[in-house]
């Protein structure tokens, strides 16, 4: 893991004590909610529906023990006993107060945390695949490179007033786990002729408008990333268009130019700050890998794990779901579900969040991660090991087997909390849930992406899951849109609007049609929802939604 230098640590600080300084203005009047609104933003301190809410970075999802410790003693002392883990791989307290907020920030910057650049129209918090450094399929770990680019976007001094937010994802894999083409850069770290480089996607997005990213470089050398994406945001805060803030995105940038007009005006700045990086950041990126070494994996033999895989068919279903294959044969990666049927998904509470700290302290070298899809992750856990973690884990509610599975649902905040949201996402998360589970189907369904977003601006991701669920506002009736057939990964689609949305009681029983339907219209069991839809397309999954249109046609 990055350890801050001294330089990290004293602008930390200074950050604090100026947010401070700017909080007891705002406290005794000094400074309008209209003036303080900026100033809070860029601390990443929101006002939501009905108190603030700070928004936590977890750069590319990487949290330690001692961290996860911190954020479940602030999770009690200024909020009410939780956090909740985001698509972004932060964390978000919703209720502290506003005089307490300093201090909060006091209490991350103890254990090297911080909430910069978590808002604002600048590069947010760089996120990166959450297996980074385990994962069987990785070609190198991108957690380096991520920090890299953390440095370099944070404060730039070109970059902080940009037409919109901007936010940038890395992965290692050829699997994408980060969802990089959904993002306004998305960098996979590919090889050719025997070199390291990277291939660049720019213009994805999701929101009002969603968009799938498109290719830029298909290799980019790897002492030219920060000069390219330093050319790509240049052109982006150039040309990206400020008078009006739904289409200020840079997919939308790239969709008004087209990709050979942007690629020929980044081709331009890049040769122009090129030769203005003379090595320095590839010398820091140097310094920085040797922070990211692989642990000290033990040996020894995984005895424990095969007896209870063969012998506990409980263990054996969380074990066929929650874990993943690691790059040493004796270890695993673990999910930790944070979906328990019924719960809010990516909620935990400041004990959890203990338990998970000490469980990652035992068995897993101290280290944690965030996903995008708002579990946890224990990246090298010794296969012998997870009996006993398993057995830890669920007796804290904390072993649900569903990750990947239709349960393991994807939900912003909605109208709980949010005060942009049309519709509650929550509830509409644990009720759809709590059927599944009650249906004793989930097993048998196999992967299934179920995402849910309170407003067109699509924090949940709905666009890109196999069933999205959109929440708007129909003359002050909740209404629910679905759409089909979106993916997130490196075959990524925007999903498919399948006609007039649905109230909110009856979005679970709709649900429940569309995967009994696909029940029926799989061609075996190894055929998943998607590969179902896409082979079929959408009208027998119509005929499920919308029944009653079926019945009058056949009349």
């Amino acid at each position: 893991m990055y350890h801050y230098t001294d330089f990290d640590e004293a602008f930390v600080r200074s950050r604090v004590a100026q947010f401070r300084a700017q909080v007891e203005r705002r406290i005794d009047g000094a400074l309008t909610e209209d003036e303080f609104k900026p100033l809070r933003l860029m601390n990443g301190l929101y006002l939501q529906l009905h108190a603030y809410m700070l928004r936590v970075a977890i750069p590319y999802g990487t949290v330690s023990s001692a961290q996860m410790r911190q954020l479940a003693w602030i999770a009690e002392t200024y909020d009410k006993g939780y956090g909740h883990f985001t698509t972004r791989q932060n964390i978000q307290f919703n209720w502290p107060a506003l005089r307490d907020v300093p201090d909060i920030l006091e209490a991350l910057a103890d254990v090297q945390m911080h909430a910069i650049q978590t808002s604002g129209n600048c590069i947010r918090n760089v996120t990166a695949d959450h297996f980074a450094g385990a994962a069987a399929d990785e070609l190198a770990d991108p957690r380096p490179v991520a920090e890299l680019l953390r440095q370099w976007s944070t404060d730039h001094p070109e970059f902080q007033f940009l037409p919109r937010k901007f936010k940038i994802a890395v992965t290692g894999a050829a699997a994408d786990r980060a969802v990089i083409r959904s993002h306004d850069i998305g960098l996979q770290i590919v090889e050719q002729d025997g070199e390291q480089g990277f291939k660049v996607i720019v213009g994805g997005g999701l929101g009002r408008t969603p968009m799938i990213g498109k290719v830029i470089r298909e290799f980019l050398p790897r002492a030219d990333l920060l000069p390219y994406c330093e050319a790509i945001v240049h052109t982006y805060n150039r040309l990206g268009r400020r008078d009006n803030k739904y289409k200020a995105r840079v997919k939308i940038t790239v969709h008004e130019h087209g990709i050979e007009a942007i690629r020929a005006d980044v081709e331009k700045a890049f040769r122009r700050i090129r030769p203005e990086f003379s090595g320095v950041d590839q010398e820091m990126l140097a310094g920085i890998e040797a922070q990211f070494a692989t642990p000290s994996l033990r040996s020894g033999a995984t005895t424990a794990y095969d007896t209870a895989y063969q012998g506990d068919p409980v263990f054996r279903a969380w074990a066929d779901t929650n874990l993943t294959a690691h790059k040493d044969a004796d270890h695993a990666i673990v999910t930790i579900s944070l979906k328990a049927h019924g719960a809010t998904p990516g909620d935990a509470t400041a004990d959890q969040m203990r338990l998970m700290a000490d469980l990652a302290e035992a068995h897993s070298h101290g280290e944690l991660r965030i996903s995008h899809e708002q579990n946890v992750i224990l990246p090298h856990v010794h296969k012998a090991d997870l009996p006993t973690l398993h057995a830890a884990l669920s007796g804290a509610g904390l072993g649900t087997a569903n990750v990947g599975l239709a349960s393991d649902i994807i939900a912003c905040p909605g109208m709980d909390y949010c005060a942009l949201a049309t519709a509650r996402s929550i509830p509409v998360a644990q009720e759809i849930a709590t059927r599944i589970d009650e249906l004793k189907i989930e097993h048998e369904v196999g992967a299934l992406k179920i995402k849910i977003s309170g407003c067109i601006n699509a924090c949940g991701h709905h666009h890109v899951g196999h069933i999205g669920i959109l929440g708007l506002d129909r003359a002050g009736v909740e209404n629910y849109q679905i759409t089909l057939g979106g993916d997130h990964t490196e075959t990524a689609a925007i999903g498919t609007r399948m006609g007039p949305g649905f109230a909110a009681d009856d979005v679970v029983p709709a649900i429940e049609r569309l995967i009994l339907a696909y029940l029926d219209l799989r061609d075996s069991a190894d055929e998943t929802f998607l590969e179902t839809f896409r082979r079929l397309g959408d009208a027998p999954f119509k005929a499920a939604l919308y029944p009653e249109t079926r019945a009058r046609h056949a009349a």
